[in-house]
């Protein structure tokens, strides 16, 4: 699989260390970067990651290139990416987050490329996939979106807790790290309370994932509702679901039921363990349920209780579904 990645930021960084550190990714090939950052920025916050920790080895710029770990990839800074040339390109992940109108996420296929994958939620996209709860509507479809972490680590979940035991109505709190949409000090933006300092307060906020999800789970549409709780720390949140289910559950047997349904996710994971959230960074899952944080309130009524690395796991999701595009047109 041939990619480019436009975008160096949090996501698009992110990508590339997995490709360059797990073996698994190793048929992944880099035909380029494009970010409007200067190349040494780019190389330094590439090698140094607050986040994720360094990386273990150098990287350097020379000649319009990346160099990393016996890889030179070719590096540009254009603000449009039809001034490239992307033929021989499988999939650009448009990971610059501007991607919203058809104009600009389009920009891929005019450069050459077979296809284009948004790192977010976008209207523009033809489809909107995530793996584990509604990828068969892959289809033909050349622009895609990813749809957001938290929507990553959701919709599977709703997925295999409906065929546990058919969701009636529920309703899921993410408990989400700050972001780059907040500040960093109390300054304006469009919500009063994401106006305030993201590392010193517990914000309450809305989540995208709520209209994501009823468009990926149209039987679920209009049963689900959501909030987001910023809380200030780095990376990792979590998805806490409380569910009414139709039919009645045994205490002591759904745990089980549920597990079983999750082993057979493509994207799900599950922990016994007592974990916290730092315990949960750089694994690839969408979602981590956590065993011990179940419980059963009367015959319907479930909780359920999960992690999610929002910017590892998501990365990871990236390239699973580039992966999927790129197979659909293999003969």
């Amino acid at each position: 699989m041939r990619i480019a990645i436009n975008g160096f930021g949090r996501i698009g960084r992110t990508i590339l260390r997995q490709i360059l550190t797990l073996p698994r990714h190793s048929d992944v090939q880099v035909a380029l970067v494009n970010d409007i950052a200067s190349a040494d920025m780019l190389a330094y916050l590439f090698q140094y990651d607050s986040t994720f920790g360094p990386l273990p080895f150098e990287v350097t710029t020379a000649d319009g290139k990346l160099s990393v770990a016996g890889h030179d990839i070719a590096l540009f800074h254009r603000t449009d990416l039809t001034r490239l040339d992307l033929s021989g390109v499988d999939v650009v992940l448009e990971c610059t987050g501007i991607a919203r109108s058809s104009d600009v996420a389009e920009r891929g296929l005019t450069a050459g490329a077979r296809a284009v994958l948004i790192s977010g939620p976008s209207p523009a996209a033809e489809q909107t996939v995530v793996l584990g709860a509604n990828d068969g509507v892959l289809g033909a479809a050349r622009v895609v979106s990813n749809a957001s972490c938290t929507t990553n680590a959701l919709a599977p979940l709703l997925r295999v807790l409906d065929t546990v035991g058919g969701i009636e109505t529920a309703h899921m709190t993410t408990i989400h790290c700050y972001t780059n949409s907040q500040p960093m000090v109390d300054a304006p933006r469009g919500d009063m309370a994401r106006s305030r300092a993201g590392a010193l307060s517990m914000v309450p906020t809305t989540t995208s994932a709520m209209q994501l999800v009823d468009q990926i789970l149209p039987d679920l549409a209009g049963r689900i509702s959501g909030a987001a709780l910023r809380v200030p720390t780095a990376s990792v949140s979590a998805v806490d679901l409380v569910a009414r289910l139709q039919s009645d559950t045994d205490a002591s047997a759904f745990p089980d039921a549920l597990k079983a349904a999750v082993d057979a996710s493509p994207v799900l994971g599950w922990t016994d363990r007592p974990l916290v959230s730092t315990d949960l960074r750089t694994r690839a899952e969408s979602l981590v349920i956590a065993g011990p944080e179940i419980r059963v309130t009367g015959p319907r009524q479930v909780r359920v209780f999960g992690w999610y690395d929002n910017e590892w796991g998501f990365s990871a999701r990236m390239l699973d579904i580039a992966a999927l595009m790129v197979k659909r047109e293999a003969p």
